[in-house]
């Protein structure tokens, strides 16, 4: 599977969420995107998406807000902890969107995931001890999220 993997905001490309995936056997695209300017972040994750064709987009906090809001059709989402109230205008979700997030988030309210996933009838997990979601727990549900993400498997996400 080709896995198009948007990183939060201050975090970089290689992280552990994206190498995760990697080692399991995924071809993972993971662009740098520009902190500063969201727009730009916005351009450069398009141009990978249009240049790579993924079968998944995973974005990760901000870059859950960059995966939002990019052109990208009925393309499945994983979306960690996004940070979709703090970036960019959309604010519902296009089907099959898995959402994985932790209660005990410290930087993006769980609340905010019940209100996007309410609003868009995405799927939300409950998953992790905080905003990361770098522990094995969480990253064999992100992996399991995207092995489900394909159209025909969503809606049978535990």
């Amino acid at each position: 599977m080709k896995i198009l993997f948007l990183h939060g905001w201050h975090s970089v490309p290689g992280g552990v969420k994206p190498t995760f995936l990697k080692d399991a056997g995924h071809e993972v695209i993971n662009p740098a995107l520009n902190d500063d300017d969201f727009d730009l972040a916005i351009r450069t994750a398009q141009a990978k998406y249009d240049q790579h064709h993924p079968d998944v987009i995973v974005g990760s906090s901000r870059g859950g807000a960059v995966a939002m809001n990019i052109e990208s059709k009925g393309m499945p989402l994983v979306l960690l902890c996004p940070a979709w109230k703090n970036w960019g205008t959309v604010t519902t979700l296009k089907p099959q969107t898995i959402i994985l997030h932790s209660r005990a988030d410290e930087v993006i309210p769980f609340e905010d995931s019940e209100e996007l996933a309410g609003r868009s009838n995405a799927k939300l997990i409950e998953v992790g001890n905080d905003h990361r979601l770098a522990d094995p727990e969480p990253l064999k549900m992100m992996l399991k999220a995207c092995e489900f993400s394909l159209p025909h498997r969503a809606s049978h996400f535990p």
